[in-house]
């Protein structure tokens, strides 16, 4: 799934960092101060994806945030594992769903 995104979003032609982990993506996020996106799994072995999102919200409050998940909204919310109203695209992700979410939430 991961190199499907990378290789999506490249191609729309966004610069695209990879990260194998959540301890990973916030040591990108500290190298590179023009991330405008953390894309992250919601179930993530290690840091999950919540823990990485407010890590990395506290270093970069301006960060915008877009959760993916294979589990419903209404699953993924109720059993605690995000706040409504977050930015969530269910898997599997579909390239246009992919694109117009992201452009939709950087130019929010």
């Amino acid at each position: 799934m991961r190199a499907y995104v990378v290789e999506t979003l490249g191609g729309l032609g966004y610069d695209v960092l990879e990260a194998g982990g959540g301890e990973d993506a916030l040591r990108l996020l500290d190298e590179h101060k023009t991330i405008g996106l953390l894309l992250t799994d919601v179930v993530m072995p290690g840091m999950n994806g919540r823990k990485l999102a407010e890590e990395a919200c506290e270093r970069r409050p301006a960060l915008k945030v877009l959760f993916m998940t294979g589990y419903s909204r209404n699953a993924i919310v109720h059993q605690g594992r995000l706040d409504a109203g977050v930015e969530l695209i269910q898997k599997p992700l579909d390239s246009g769903q992919l694109a117009t979410t992201v452009r939709r939430i950087l130019d929010s």
